[in-house]
């Protein structure tokens, strides 16, 4: 023990932080990256009144207290800052996550992020966040772990892609900025995470020889990435949330070109204090410090949960920060004017969205279901007050039941096998049809029931859950049809015919007459700590459809996936439809019932793309290496620019479902493309230099061209379309520059028969690329290709602008 508390001080040493410094280089071929130092103070730019507030506050703190307010303890909440009694500062509680309040009895589960992203609706983006932030508040959260733009989604693998929102930045970056408005209109703190470049799990923590955490195996896995694509990439989305006022940003647990995220001045001071103008502070993930002095002054203003060891719990009394930082300022290692930023960053939030004012109390049962901290770790006293087991659900089931139809992607409908007509015999087939066998949350084996959520940090602790088998059987029985089901995979997927028979016949069920429609539900399990291994459906889901399908020449497929799957059925003219499905939430059953019967006209859109072959993906994670050298864990983002769609349009290859892509029950028509530019001055290459805000230079959020389409349904039924602008950039523009990238969508409601007109804006922003040589965003010289469609490779009208 007496090593382990040396070791701790050492880290607050002058010498370490040197050290560290000279670690923030990029190995290979991108180049050097300069240390950036100091940490910026913030100004409080649209925040003036709380920030002086916040200073006030900050003066009259000891120097004991100022470094509490910069460390986690453990407590009733996944992160905990301590109250400061003589001041009335009740403490902060910052809770998981971003489906739900994660360590709460009476909330809702929400359609996961990639389940909003598929929506492409932005008012639902808003309503989803609006809801969530009122249950984390009315529980006593001051801070919601939530929202995610990294992962972005690089990888088709990656395990937790579907707690974010989608591989495109400027989709993403729609979703984060809703969201956090939603959120943060309530008084809650939203946290837009994880920075940066974030993008698989395998290695993200560092691998040691015990379980304290100090015989240092190997480091974590780092994400090596030019200037170019972290900025017209991974920065992207979390500009938007910057620009929305985000009170936190969580720094990740990998390292960015060689040194750790939470450490990381260029990173953490450069890009996001102050090329985005971020005025609020960066929290940590659990456990992603690794680092005292070289944390601090490489731009961490809170380190969560604030102990050492792996996920920061272990020998919580120790601390990076803690007592170390007051020893720091003490010693000259530190000086206060660095500390009093990190605690003034943390509190003007707290004062601007009026937390100090009549905020509920922490819940006392979340305590309870806290096994993060459970009450035997907690080394200071929480007093917890007020009714316990609050109900906070409201009437938020009916947003969730609207958001998760509004989010399943008619991939497949051949001969309009849907929506279903009134069928009189149903086969319900799959063991992700039904009831689940171990409870609601965080499950260990996911072979029965139907799948609404992931795991890990990212999931929710379900109250109740619509199972698609139970919303089945209710629809039915208004039409008095016959459902019979079979949950057994492993049993399906051993049943074989060569056609012809008028029964259908399984070991398990004697079903009399083939049945008017068979449905085959289909889960594919992702969580935390884990990379996806396989694409394929989980549970022999493959097999499955194959299986029925050979009995059922009307199989519909439908899917509860983190996000892509393999799906070598689609061409299968028996399988005549199939619904991705994601992670709807709690409504799961009663969200696709009312696709599948037409109740609610599908209008949902891929946010990735679904390749021919599981071999035709690229941005692969870093599974192994072979090599003792602790720093050999690299991630080359060699891929650069071409994730996604980008990267198959690139390499001209052909897809099974493009990004975008989605069915309706009826049929629509686009015409009329205009542009029309929004000023008669010629456009600069760059912004003019002003006074940076947040969310960067305010120039490259200015307005430039207006395009407007008009959208008309030409089909029988009433429904949503999702009119979707992509630009292609001028030859100008350096190579690499994908061949089309997506700058606007507008879900649109229209009777049949009716027309409406649809606009896009497109900012400085959207024109640019980034310039690596100018360090600035630079709109490049010619004509921009201008075309709206359906999906990326679905497009309806084109036109044409030109920057002189």
């Amino acid at each position: 023990m007496l090593s382990s508390l040396l070791s701790v001080a050492a880290l607050l040493s002058p010498a370490f932080a040197v050290t560290q410094a000279a670690n923030t280089t990029i190995l290979g071929p991108y180049g050097y990256v300069p240390p950036v130092y100091p940490s910026p103070n913030t100004t409080g730019i649209g925040w003036e009144g709380a920030l002086a507030k916040a200073k006030a506050f900050v003066a009259e703190l000891t120097l004991e207290e100022k470094s509490t307010m910069v460390t986690g303890y453990p407590g009733p909440c996944v992160g905990n800052i301590i109250a400061i009694e003589r001041l009335g500062f009740p403490g902060l509680c910052l809770q998981d996550g971003p489906l739900a309040i994660r360590v709460a009895d009476y909330a809702s589960v929400f359609p996961a992020g990639v389940s909003t992203a598929a929506s492409f609706d932005r008012e639902l983006m808003y309503e989803r966040g609006l809801m969530m932030g009122a249950e984390f508040k009315a529980k006593g959260a001051h801070i919601a772990l939530a929202p995610v733009a990294g992962p972005l989604g690089r990888s088709a693998y990656a395990g937790r892609n579907w707690e974010g929102f989608s591989p495109d930045p400027y989709l993403t970056g729609v979703a984060m900025e809703e969201t956090i408005t939603g959120m943060q209109s309530n008084g809650l703190q939203a946290t837009a995470k994880h920075w940066v470049a974030y993008e698989q799990e395998t290695q993200r923590n560092p691998t040691y020889s015990d379980t304290i955490g100090f015989d240092l195996l190997q480091e974590s896995v780092s994400s090596n990435l030019d200037d170019r694509t972290m900025h017209e990439l991974y920065m992207w989305p979390f500009a938007n949330a910057v620009r929305a006022g985000v009170a936190s940003v969580m720094c990740s647990y990998n390292r960015i070109n060689g040194t750790y995220a939470c450490e990381n001045s260029k990173s953490l001071n450069g890009l996001l204090k102050e090329e985005l103008g971020f005025q609020g502070y960066i929290q940590s993930d659990w456990g992603g410090v690794h680092s005292g002095l070289s944390s601090i002054e490489g731009g961490l203003d809170m380190n969560m949960p604030g102990g050492l060891g792996q996920y920061g719990m272990y020998l919580a009394p120790l601390s990076y920060f803690g007592d170390n930082v007051t020893i720091a300022v003490n010693n000259g290692s530190l000086d206060v004017s660095r500390l009093d930023d990190m605690v003034t960053r943390i509190m003007t939030p707290y004062y601007f969205l009026g937390q100090d004012t009549d905020y509920p109390t922490v819940d006392p049962s979340g305590a309870d279901l806290n096994t993060f901290s459970p009450r035997s770790t907690w080394v200071t006293n929480f007093t917890l007050t007020g009714p316990s087991s609050r109900d906070v659900r409201a009437n938020h089931s009916s947003l969730i039941r609207k958001l998760g139809a509004a989010s399943a992607v008619l991939l497949k409908n051949t001969n309009n096998a849907l929506p279903l007509k009134a069928p009189k015999s149903i086969a319900v087939f799959g063991n992700d049809a039904s009831e689940d066998t171990q409870g609601f949350y965080n499950q260990v084996n996911w072979e029965y029931g139907t799948i609404p959520v992931g795991g890990g940090s990212g999931t929710g602790r379900l109250t109740y859950l619509v199972t698609p088998l139970e919303a089945i059987k209710r629809k039915a029985a208004e039409t008095g049809a016959l459902v019979q089901q079979v949950l057994n995979n492993t049993l399906i997927a051993s049943q074989t015919s060569s056609g012809g028979s008028d029964t259908f016949v399984t070991s398990a069920l004697l079903i009399p007459a083939l049945p008017d429609v068979c449905l085959v539900f289909l889960k594919t399990y992702a969580e935390e700590g884990a990379d996806r291994t396989s694409l394929d459906s989980d549970w022999n889901g493959n097999e499955v459809v194959e299986s029925v399908a050979s009995f059922c020449n009307n199989t519909v497929v439908i899917t509860h996936s983190s996000g892509i799957n393999n799906l070598p059925f689609a061409s299968n003219p028996n399988v005549t439809a199939i619904l991705a499905a994601h992670y709807p939430g709690q409504e799961s059953g009663n969200a696709v019932v009312d696709i599948l019967y037409g109740d609610v006209n599908p209008s949902a859109k891929l946010p990735y793309t679904i390749a021919n072959s599981v071999d035709e993906y690229n941005g692969l994670p870093t599974t192994a290496v072979n090599s003792t050298d602790p720093y050999a864990w690299q991630a080359w983002f060699e891929e650069k620019l071409e994730i996604d769609y980008r990267y198959f349009d690139a390499q001209n290859m052909d897809v099974l479902y493009e990004f975008g892509f989605g069915l309706s029950y009826t049929t629509f028509k686009l015409a009329d493309l205009a542009i029309e530019p929004l000023s008669s001055d010629s456009i600069s290459a760059t912004a003019a230099p002003a006074t940076t805000i947040p969310g960067g230079n305010p120039g490259l959020w200015e307005d430039l061209y207006n395009v407007t389409v008009t959208l008309s349904n030409t089909g029988s039924l009433a429904g949503a379309e999702v009119p979707q602008l992509y630009l292609t950039f001028p030859a100008s523009t350096p190579e690499g520059t994908p061949p089309k990238q997506l700058r606007g969508f507008e879900k649109v409601y229209l009777e049949a028969g009716a027309s409406s007109s649809v606009s896009f804006s497109l900012m400085r922003r959207d024109l640019s690329y980034w310039d690596i040589i100018s360090q600035d965003w630079v709109v490049p010289s010619g004509a921009f290709n201008v075309s709206v469609g359906f999906s990326s490779r679905d497009l309806k009208v084109a036109g044409s602008l030109t920057v002189l």
